[in-house]
C-alpha cells in the first residue's frame, strides 16, 4: 500500500493569535481518494482547506504531504507547494480576459504548454464546449458558468491534490453533476486526490469515498 499523500498528526490551527479554531489529532489522506468534508458554518472545513492548501501554517502538530515534512522552512517556498495542492475557494475571481484566457493563465505561470488543445479539454472536463465559451470575455458568463471555468482553470494544472470549498454553491442541478463529472474524471485520468467541503450532503455523498463531518474545529463522525 501507497504511502498517504496528506499526513496529519496533533494539529493546531488559528488565525493569528487568537484561540484554535481547527484541531485534528490524526488524519490521512490516501492518494487518488476523495474525501468529503461535512459541517456548518464555521465548523472548521475552509480552515482545514487552507491547511491543506498550504494557505495556512498549522500552530502545532506535523503536516506531511507527498513524503514531506510541511514545516516554516517548506512553507516559506508556499509556492511551490501550492502548484502541486490547488484550492478553489468559494469566491470565484476570473482575469477580466477571455474564458480560454483564464484557463491558460495558470499553465503559462508553471511554464506549461497552454494550446488550444489543453484549454479545450479543461473546458470539456467542466461540460463547456470550446467552441461555444473559449472566446467569451468572462462578463458574459453567469455565475455559475464563471465557478467552472474556475475549476477548468485548475484542472487544466493536473495537481496532485484538488481542494473545493463549496464547489456546488449556487450552481443548477446541471452544473452540479458536471462538477461531479469533473471531480471523477480528474482522479481517473491523473489520480488526482480531492478534498471537497460542501453542505450539499447528498451531492457530496455521491462524489466522495469518505465524508468526515467537522463541529467546532473537530472530526466528530466519518473516520474509521
Amino acid at each position: 500500500m501507497s504511502a498517504p499523500l496528506y499526513r496529519l498528526q496533533g494539529i493546531e490551527a488559528a488565525y493569528g493569535e487568537g484561540q484554535a479554531v481547527l484541531r485534528v489529532p490524526e488524519l490521512s489522506i490516501a492518494r487518488g481518494s476523495i474525501l468529503g468534508l461535512a459541517g456548518h458554518n464555521g465548523s472548521g472545513k475552509s480552515t482545514l482547506l487552507k491547511l491543506l492548501g498550504f494557505l495556512l501554517a498549522q500552530r502545532a502538530g506535523s503536516l506531511r504531504f507527498d513524503g514531506e515534512l510541511v514545516d516554516a522552512r517548506a512553507l516559506r517556498h508556499g509556492h511551490l507547494l501550492r502548484r502541486k495542492a490547488v484550492l478553489l475557494g468559494q469566491d470565484t475571481c476570473l482575469l477580466s480576459r477571455s474564458v480560454a484566457a483564464n484557463v491558460a493563465y495558470g499553465l503559462k505561470l508553471r511554464g506549461q504548454s497552454a494550446s488550444k488543445e489543453a484549454i479545450a479539454a479543461a473546458l470539456a472536463q467542466v461540460g463547456l464546449p470550446a467552441a461555444d465559451y473559449a472566446g467569451r470575455s468572462w462578463r458574459q458568463l453567469s455565475g455559475g458558468e464563471a465557478r467552472r471555468v474556475a475549476l477548468a482553470a485548475r484542472l487544466a494544472l493536473a495537481p496532485l491534490a484538488l481542494l473545493l470549498d463549496e464547489p456546488t454553491a449556487g450552481l443548477d442541478r446541471a452544473s452540479t453533476e458536471h462538477v461531479k463529472a469533473a471531480a471523477l474524471g480528474a482522479r481517473a485520468a491523473h489520480g488526482t486526490t480531492l478534498v471537497i467541503a460542501s453542505h450539499d450532503l447528498d451531492w457530496l455523498a455521491a462524489c466522495a469515498d469518505t465524508v468526515l463531518t467537522l463541529d467546532e474545529g473537530r472530526i466528530v463522525a466519518g473516520l474509521q
